[in-house]
């Protein structure tokens, strides 16, 4: 048996041991959602149980009230690992992301490595990441300090297919403002200032500007607050909009012009026009093809079927960001049939079943097999980091 053989048999007997108590631990948080930035209760029980394992627990982290990172042992290994743990919920709907199983398997996995730190020569930290689907929480802890110094980070993403990677999007989301001037529409609408056809003039400036911009780029909004009543010339307006894009350079060129349409729109009405940022930048993932095939031995390793196009878009993530900074990834796991979308209430109740416990088993066996995959050889370490310098984007 090699070193690697015989770290996974340790770390795989570990993911059995702790199996159940993180099943509790997801079916917990599954029952209790909290939406992004609001994630009090979440974190407190994600930290206590990593207290009660002997884990130094820093929380709040990062200038992040929700977030937090634990830390076993002395903390003085030549490398440094995040094992990422996301935990918001979304609106309405619960966990439709699977924050709760994914946040519980890097858990999971940080529990079944703890005790390898010192024959892969890394200190492996699991960082409690909220905020993901509403405002981003990584992009503000990485302002924070939170990620500095670490050589990879990783999470498992719940889906509908088993996918190596995520073509995920850079995002930009801003809501512009239109300040009219009110008069009653009919006895003197002369005397106003129209802010809700800026609005439309807007859209109509962005509709013409698709057909000057790459393919990929995106842009979908929408307008809030359009007026008080048809017999009043509506004085504010604004609107609310994404942009996306794979190249961060070239989005912001184009942010650039549709500003000019916002402009146009507030001249040709005789509006004034302001925008404001209404979330975190995302940017667009980086992706390390020599990562990618130690994660497909990963996969083949366990038998998990490659069925899914990571090609196709995945929408954005904030994970993004972190790929910026040191080799990251976010590999997909299977955990409902491919016809049931995330963001759903049908989602959010398969977040419980029999068969996300053994995704929670399943993923924990994927984060730690990776991680002793680079760790416990030198030239795989090295060959990772020349690939996260060469790779594109």
């Amino acid at each position: 048996m090699n070193l690697y053989e015989n770290l996974v048999r340790k770390a795989d007997e570990s993911i059995g041991l702790f199996h159940r108590e993180l099943i509790a631990l997801n079916d917990d948080i599954a029952e209790h959602p909290e939406i992004g930035g609001a994630e009090f209760r979440t974190a407190g029980v994600m930290t206590q149980l990593l207290k009660n394992k002997g884990y130094a627990v820093e929380y709040p982290y990062a200038g992040v009230e929700t977030a937090y990172r634990a830390v076993y042992g002395e903390n003085r290994h030549k490398y440094k690992i995040a094992l990422m743990a996301e935990y918001d919920a979304l609106p309405e709907i619960g966990h439709g992301c699977g924050h709760c199983l994914s946040g519980s398997i890097s858990i999971l996995a940080g529990l079944a490595l703890k005790n390898l730190q010192d024959d892969l020569d890394a200190d492996i930290h699991i960082i409690g990441t909220p905020d993901e689907e509403t405002d981003g929480g990584k992009p503000k802890m990485i302002r924070g300090g939170g990620f500095d110094g670490y050589d990879i980070a990783m999470m498992i993403r719940l889906y509908n297919r088993n996918q190596l990677y995520t073509k995920t999007m850079a995002i930009d989301t801003f809501t512009h403002y239109f300040h009219g001037k009110a008069a009653h529409a009919s006895a003197a609408p002369w005397e106003g200032c129209n802010a809700f056809n800026a609005a439309q003039l807007f859209f109509h400036g962005m509709d013409m500007l698709r057909q000057h911009v790459k393919p990929e780029i995106q842009m979908h909004g929408l307008i809030r607050n359009p007026g008080e009543a048809p017999n009043i010339v509506p004085e504010e307006v604004s609107v609310e909009l994404y942009t996306r894009g794979f190249d961060r350079p070239y989005l912001n060129e184009v942010n650039g012009k549709i500003d000019d349409c916002a402009r146009g729109a507030a001249i040709a009405t005789q509006t004034k026009w302001e925008k404001k940022a209404t979330a975190e930048v995302f940017d667009s993932m980086k992706l390390i093809p020599f990562g990618n095939e130690m994660l497909k031995e990963v996969y083949e390793e366990l038998g998990i079927p490659l069925n899914g196009n990571p090609d196709l878009l995945f929408g954005s993530s904030d994970c993004g960001n972190v790929s910026r900074i040191c080799p990251t990834f976010q590999p997909t796991l299977q955990v409902v049939e491919p016809d049931v979308p995330i963001h759903t209430r049908e989602f959010a109740e398969a977040m419980k079943t029999e068969r996300a416990h053994k995704a929670l088993f399943t993923g924990a066996e994927i984060i730690s097999r990776q991680v002793i995959k680079v760790f416990s050889d030198e030239m795989n370490i090295r060959k990772l980091k020349k690939a996260f310098e060469e790779a594109e984007g």
